[in-house]
Protein backbone atom coordinates (compact mmCIF):
# COMPACT_ATOMS: atom_id res chain seq x y z
CA UNK A 1 0.00 0.00 0.00
CA UNK A 2 2.78 2.40 0.95
CA UNK A 3 4.69 1.44 -2.17
CA UNK A 4 1.62 2.19 -4.29
CA UNK A 5 1.13 5.58 -2.63
CA UNK A 6 4.79 6.50 -3.18
CA UNK A 7 4.50 5.45 -6.81
CA UNK A 8 1.48 7.72 -7.28
CA UNK A 9 3.28 10.63 -5.63
CA UNK A 10 6.32 10.09 -7.87
CA UNK A 11 4.09 9.97 -10.95
CA UNK A 12 2.37 13.23 -10.05
CA UNK A 13 5.76 14.82 -9.37
CA UNK A 14 7.08 13.72 -12.77
CA UNK A 15 3.98 15.03 -14.53
CA UNK A 16 4.35 18.38 -12.80
CA UNK A 17 7.95 18.58 -13.96
CA UNK A 18 6.89 17.75 -17.49
CA UNK A 19 4.28 20.53 -17.39
CA UNK A 20 6.90 23.02 -16.20
CA UNK A 21 9.26 21.95 -19.00
CA UNK A 22 6.74 22.59 -21.77
CA UNK A 23 6.28 25.91 -23.52
CA UNK A 24 3.51 26.53 -26.04
CA UNK A 25 3.97 29.46 -28.41
CA UNK A 26 1.32 30.84 -30.73
CA UNK A 27 2.86 32.82 -33.57
CA UNK A 28 1.97 34.61 -36.78
CA UNK A 29 2.77 32.59 -39.90
CA UNK A 30 5.44 35.01 -41.12
CA UNK A 31 7.58 33.75 -38.22
CA UNK A 32 7.32 30.08 -39.20
CA UNK A 33 10.96 29.67 -40.26
CA UNK A 34 12.63 32.32 -38.11
CA UNK A 35 10.96 31.21 -34.90
CA UNK A 36 11.56 27.53 -35.67
CA UNK A 37 15.28 28.28 -35.97
CA UNK A 38 15.26 30.36 -32.78
CA UNK A 39 13.51 27.59 -30.85
CA UNK A 40 16.10 25.07 -32.08
CA UNK A 41 18.88 27.30 -30.70
CA UNK A 42 16.97 27.88 -27.46
CA UNK A 43 16.58 24.14 -26.89
CA UNK A 44 20.32 23.64 -27.14
CA UNK A 45 20.55 25.63 -23.90
CA UNK A 46 17.38 24.16 -22.37
CA UNK A 47 17.68 20.52 -23.30
CA UNK A 48 14.82 19.36 -21.06
CA UNK A 49 12.35 21.84 -22.54
CA UNK A 50 9.58 20.87 -24.92
CA UNK A 51 8.52 23.79 -27.12
CA UNK A 52 5.36 23.55 -29.20
CA UNK A 53 4.86 26.09 -31.99
CA UNK A 54 1.37 26.86 -33.27
CA UNK A 55 1.26 29.07 -36.37
CA UNK A 56 -1.68 30.91 -37.85
CA UNK A 57 -3.17 34.29 -38.68
CA UNK A 58 -2.54 36.83 -35.92
CA UNK A 59 -6.22 37.70 -35.54
CA UNK A 60 -7.36 34.09 -35.29
CA UNK A 61 -4.71 33.20 -32.72
CA UNK A 62 -5.71 36.24 -30.66
CA UNK A 63 -9.32 35.07 -30.75
CA UNK A 64 -8.29 31.58 -29.62
CA UNK A 65 -6.45 33.04 -26.62
CA UNK A 66 -9.55 35.00 -25.65
CA UNK A 67 -11.50 31.74 -25.79
CA UNK A 68 -9.10 29.89 -23.49
CA UNK A 69 -6.43 28.42 -25.75
CA UNK A 70 -3.48 27.35 -23.50
CA UNK A 71 -0.75 29.41 -25.17
CA UNK A 72 2.11 30.72 -23.01
CA UNK A 73 3.51 33.33 -25.41
CA UNK A 74 1.80 35.06 -28.32
CA UNK A 75 3.67 36.52 -31.30
CA UNK A 76 1.67 38.74 -33.63
CA UNK A 77 2.62 40.24 -37.00
CA UNK A 78 0.80 43.35 -35.80
CA UNK A 79 1.40 44.69 -32.29
CA UNK A 80 -2.19 45.93 -32.22
CA UNK A 81 -3.50 42.40 -31.68
CA UNK A 82 -1.23 41.97 -28.67
CA UNK A 83 -2.33 45.38 -27.38
CA UNK A 84 -5.97 44.36 -27.70
CA UNK A 85 -5.32 41.23 -25.64
CA UNK A 86 -3.55 43.30 -23.00
CA UNK A 87 -6.38 45.83 -22.86
CA UNK A 88 -8.86 42.97 -22.37
CA UNK A 89 -6.83 41.51 -19.48
CA UNK A 90 -5.50 38.38 -21.19
CA UNK A 91 -1.78 39.09 -20.79
CA UNK A 92 0.77 39.02 -18.00
CA UNK A 93 3.27 41.38 -19.63
CA UNK A 94 3.14 44.61 -21.59
CA UNK A 95 3.23 43.94 -25.37
CA UNK A 96 6.62 44.67 -26.93
CA UNK A 97 7.76 45.23 -30.51
CA UNK A 98 10.72 43.04 -31.43
CA UNK A 99 11.03 43.46 -35.21
CA UNK A 100 9.55 44.96 -38.36
CA UNK A 101 8.31 42.86 -41.28
CA UNK A 102 8.28 43.68 -45.00
CA UNK A 103 5.99 42.93 -47.92
CA UNK A 104 7.23 41.61 -51.26
CA UNK A 105 5.89 40.62 -54.65
CA UNK A 106 6.73 36.97 -55.30
CA UNK A 107 5.97 34.47 -58.05
CA UNK A 108 6.94 30.86 -58.65
CA UNK A 109 6.73 31.21 -62.42
CA UNK A 110 7.01 34.83 -63.55
CA UNK A 111 10.26 36.79 -63.65
CA UNK A 112 9.41 39.64 -61.29
CA UNK A 113 12.73 41.22 -60.32
CA UNK A 114 11.79 44.50 -62.06
CA UNK A 115 8.03 44.50 -61.39
CA UNK A 116 6.06 47.16 -59.55
CA UNK A 117 2.56 47.03 -58.10
CA UNK A 118 1.16 48.72 -61.22
CA UNK A 119 2.37 45.74 -63.28
CA UNK A 120 -0.22 43.58 -61.54
CA UNK A 121 -2.75 44.96 -64.02
CA UNK A 122 -1.06 42.97 -66.80
CA UNK A 123 -3.20 40.25 -68.37
CA UNK A 124 -0.68 37.52 -67.54
CA UNK A 125 -1.56 37.92 -63.87
CA UNK A 126 -5.00 36.37 -63.62
CA UNK A 127 -4.89 35.48 -59.92
CA UNK A 128 -3.13 37.63 -57.32
CA UNK A 129 -2.87 36.15 -53.83
CA UNK A 130 -2.93 38.14 -50.59
CA UNK A 131 -3.72 37.08 -47.05
CA UNK A 132 -7.22 37.70 -45.67
CA UNK A 133 -7.17 41.39 -44.54
CA UNK A 134 -9.77 40.81 -41.80
CA UNK A 135 -7.44 38.76 -39.59
CA UNK A 136 -4.00 38.65 -41.26
CA UNK A 137 -1.79 41.75 -40.87
CA UNK A 138 0.10 41.09 -44.11
CA UNK A 139 -3.21 40.92 -45.95
CA UNK A 140 -4.33 44.23 -44.46
CA UNK A 141 -1.01 45.87 -45.39
CA UNK A 142 -1.24 44.45 -48.93
CA UNK A 143 -4.70 45.99 -49.26
CA UNK A 144 -3.41 49.29 -47.88
CA UNK A 145 -0.56 49.33 -50.39
CA UNK A 146 -2.89 48.61 -53.31
CA UNK A 147 -5.30 51.31 -52.17
CA UNK A 148 -2.49 53.85 -51.77
CA UNK A 149 -1.19 52.92 -55.23
CA UNK A 150 -4.67 53.45 -56.69
CA UNK A 151 -5.00 49.83 -57.80
CA UNK A 152 -7.39 48.19 -55.32
CA UNK A 153 -10.63 48.69 -57.25
CA UNK A 154 -9.02 47.70 -60.53
CA UNK A 155 -7.52 44.48 -59.16
CA UNK A 156 -10.26 43.18 -56.86
CA UNK A 157 -11.62 40.72 -59.43
CA UNK A 158 -8.17 39.10 -59.66
CA UNK A 159 -7.48 38.80 -55.94
CA UNK A 160 -7.65 35.44 -54.17
CA UNK A 161 -7.22 35.11 -50.41
CA UNK A 162 -5.17 32.87 -48.14
CA UNK A 163 -6.22 32.31 -44.52
CA UNK A 164 -2.78 33.46 -43.39
CA UNK A 165 0.43 34.62 -45.04
CA UNK A 166 1.96 31.12 -45.13
CA UNK A 167 -1.07 29.73 -46.96
CA UNK A 168 -0.92 32.71 -49.31
CA UNK A 169 2.70 31.92 -50.17
CA UNK A 170 1.77 28.26 -50.71
CA UNK A 171 -0.98 29.29 -53.14
CA UNK A 172 1.59 31.11 -55.26
CA UNK A 173 4.15 28.32 -55.00
CA UNK A 174 1.62 25.69 -56.09
CA UNK A 175 0.37 27.73 -59.04
CA UNK A 176 -3.07 28.39 -57.58
CA UNK A 177 -2.14 32.06 -57.98
CA UNK A 178 0.16 33.62 -60.58
CA UNK A 179 1.74 36.07 -58.16
CA UNK A 180 1.32 37.10 -54.56
CA UNK A 181 2.04 39.78 -52.01
CA UNK A 182 3.73 37.85 -49.23
CA UNK A 183 6.11 38.29 -46.30
CA UNK A 184 9.80 38.85 -47.04
CA UNK A 185 10.56 36.32 -44.29
CA UNK A 186 8.82 33.61 -46.34
CA UNK A 187 10.42 34.69 -49.63
CA UNK A 188 13.80 34.18 -47.90
CA UNK A 189 12.82 30.82 -46.44
CA UNK A 190 14.31 27.50 -47.63
CA UNK A 191 11.03 26.71 -49.36
CA UNK A 192 10.95 29.81 -51.58
CA UNK A 193 14.39 31.43 -51.66
CA UNK A 194 15.32 30.10 -55.12
CA UNK A 195 12.95 32.61 -56.78
CA UNK A 196 13.48 36.40 -56.87
CA UNK A 197 11.24 38.88 -55.13
CA UNK A 198 10.52 42.60 -55.28
CA UNK A 199 10.23 44.67 -52.11
CA UNK A 200 7.09 46.77 -51.82
CA UNK A 201 7.58 50.38 -50.76
CA UNK A 202 6.94 50.33 -47.01
CA UNK A 203 5.61 53.91 -47.04
CA UNK A 204 2.51 52.57 -48.83
CA UNK A 205 1.23 50.85 -45.70
CA UNK A 206 1.26 50.92 -41.91
CA UNK A 207 4.38 49.34 -40.34
CA UNK A 208 4.34 45.59 -39.78
CA UNK A 209 5.35 45.80 -36.13
CA UNK A 210 6.00 42.29 -34.86
CA UNK A 211 4.83 42.13 -31.24
CA UNK A 212 4.95 39.55 -28.48
CA UNK A 213 3.37 39.13 -25.07
CA UNK A 214 3.27 36.54 -22.29
CA UNK A 215 -0.31 35.43 -21.70
CA UNK A 216 -1.96 34.92 -18.34
CA UNK A 217 -1.68 31.18 -18.97
CA UNK A 218 2.08 31.48 -19.43
CA UNK A 219 2.74 33.79 -16.48
CA UNK A 220 3.63 30.96 -14.08
CA UNK A 221 5.73 29.06 -16.62
CA UNK A 222 9.44 29.82 -16.03
CA UNK A 223 10.18 28.93 -19.64
CA UNK A 224 8.16 31.96 -20.76
CA UNK A 225 10.57 34.36 -19.12
CA UNK A 226 13.58 32.37 -20.28
CA UNK A 227 12.43 32.32 -23.91
CA UNK A 228 11.65 36.06 -23.95
CA UNK A 229 15.14 36.70 -22.55
CA UNK A 230 16.66 34.50 -25.26
CA UNK A 231 14.77 36.47 -27.90
CA UNK A 232 16.98 39.45 -27.03
CA UNK A 233 20.20 37.50 -27.59
CA UNK A 234 22.57 38.12 -30.48
CA UNK A 235 21.87 34.64 -31.88
CA UNK A 236 18.11 35.21 -31.97
CA UNK A 237 18.44 38.69 -33.45
CA UNK A 238 20.77 37.41 -36.17
CA UNK A 239 18.20 34.78 -37.13
CA UNK A 240 15.52 37.46 -37.40
CA UNK A 241 17.80 39.57 -39.60
CA UNK A 242 18.55 36.56 -41.81
CA UNK A 243 14.84 36.27 -42.59
CA UNK A 244 14.50 39.93 -43.49
CA UNK A 245 13.13 41.31 -40.23
CA UNK A 246 14.62 44.64 -39.21
CA UNK A 247 15.14 46.26 -35.85
CA UNK A 248 12.09 48.23 -34.65
CA UNK A 249 12.02 51.99 -34.95
CA UNK A 250 11.04 53.00 -31.46
CA UNK A 251 9.88 56.50 -32.31
CA UNK A 252 8.51 56.13 -35.83
CA UNK A 253 5.57 58.12 -37.10
CA UNK A 254 2.55 56.36 -38.59
CA UNK A 255 3.06 56.63 -42.33
CA UNK A 256 -0.30 55.58 -43.64
CA UNK A 257 -3.78 55.76 -42.19
CA UNK A 258 -6.35 53.66 -44.10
Amino acid sequence: MLRHALYLMFTVFCLSLQAEDKLTIAAASDLRFALTDIVAQFKQQHTAATVELVFGASGKLSSQIQHGAPFDIYFSADIRYANTLADAGFTATVPAVHALGRLVLWSNTAGISALTLSDLTQKRFKRIAIAQPEHAPYGLRAKQALIKAGLWQQLQAKIVYGENIAQTAQMVKSGAADIGIIALSLALSPALHDKPYTLIDETLHSPLEQGYVVTLHGAANPLSKQFIAYLQSTNARNIMLRYGFTEPQRNHEERYVP
